[in-house]
């Protein structure tokens, strides 16, 4: 499975890391993805997403004024 939100699309980013001397190397940064169990109102069952956190606060907003998860 990929290492990839399934709302927001975030995944891994690619990159240098830069040394004081002024050296690179190539480095990535991992989006942080949860398995998320969410209520879907339209089926009426739960389902598990893999989302990164940063979206997790867009759903309980999503949530708590009723509309739909995703």
């Amino acid at each position: 499975m990929v290492r990839k939100c399934v709302r927001t699309g975030k995944g891994t980013s690619y990159g240098n890391t830069r040394s004081h001397s002024m050296r690179h190397t190539r480095r990535t940064w991992k989006a942080n993805i949860q398995k998320k169990r969410v209520f879907d109102p339209k089926t009426g069952e739960y389902k598990t997403i893999k989302v990164a956190t940063s979206y997790l606060r867009t759903l309980a907003k999503r949530l708590s004024e009723g509309k739909a998860a995703y």
